[in-house]
């Protein structure tokens, strides 16, 4: 590594220093010092720092914040731009209400979005914490909130159907309501007028599955492996027409980490999409 080599063959000329070189796809830090024995130089110490997922981290970290800067920038331009008009009259009577909805969808879209912003800084920050497990009734969280997005859905010309049996699993009770809103959440948001959410939760051997499947427009292979990334919508206008923060796939897929629990992505553009999650099951005391 031409890199390695311009580091040590200054160390052993007498020189310190340090450098960030890529070998075999890994970052390393290298601290190189000379080893001296009274003026003469003796040899050289070379430390390796692995900060490859460090980089990572804060690459995901610059992303991030550009794009928490974009997304919250779209709807208060809107907020100010119609609010402007109103406030200077420069709006036609007849508009004004059209105006105050517009504000009033962009101020909603903008407070989900915080939100959903807030819950992944406190999932980040609990990654080093234990989360604290009990005995969470699956079937029964799901009824409640396939029940609670029923009207929702109606008014998306979406219906919701519930199958399975009472099963237990492990986990901590207010994260897995939230896998299951945002889940069902997209799956009509998603969906197409007429459509379907079928959603399952049953136990399978020593698991038990968690399945919420629908009827809608699916997703393009090439952006399947991508949708649980921070704020990455295949579809960015049908994302905006529906309120859509892009946030909602990756707090499921953190709290699906935090759980232990395998998270599988199946969709057919045009057909639907499937999103099933392996809970370990919670039926011991």
């Amino acid at each position: 590594n031409p890199d390695l080599q311009e580091i040590l063959s200054d160390a052993l000329n007498g020189r310190s220093g340090e450098q960030v070189i890529s070998v075999r796809d890994e970052r390393y830090q290298i601290d190189a010092s000379p080893i001296l024995s009274g003026n003469a130089v003796r040899g050289a110490a070379l430390f390796f720092f692995t900060v490859t997922e460090k980089e990572k981290a804060e690459q995901i970290r610059r992303e991030f914040t550009a794009n928490v800067s974009h997304e919250l920038k779209t709807p208060l331009t809107a907020i100010s731009g119609y609010a402007e008009l109103i406030e200077h009259h420069m709006a036609r009577e007849e508009d004004v209400g059209r105006f105050g909805g517009e504000i009033h969808r962009s101020a909603v879209r903008l407070l989900r979005m915080i939100d959903d912003i807030i819950r992944l800084s406190e999932l980040d920050v609990m990654e080093t914490e234990s989360p604290v497990l009990e005995r969470v009734p699956l079937y029964e969280l799901a009824e409640v909130s396939v029940d609670m997005l029923r009207i929702n859905g109606e008014k998306h010309g979406v219906k919701l159907f519930l199958h399975g049996a009472p099963c237990i699993i492990r986990g901590n009770k207010e994260m897995v309501e939230e896998v299951l809103y945002n889940l069902c959440d997209n799956a009509i948001r998603y969906n197409r007028e007429g459509g379907s959410v079928f959603v399952t939760a049953e136990p399978k051997g020593d698991r038990v599955r968690l399945c919420v499947e629908d009827t809608g427009i699916g997703i393009p292979e090439e952006h399947i492996e991508r949708v649980f990334e921070r704020f990455y919508r295949v579809d960015r206008s049908r994302s905006k027409a529906t309120g859509g923060t892009g946030l909602g796939l990756a707090i499921v897929k953190h709290i699906a980490a935090r759980h232990h629990a395998e998270l599988i992505l199946e969709s057919r553009e045009g057909e639907g999409t499937r999103i099933t999650l392996w809970f370990d099951r919670g039926d011991e005391p």
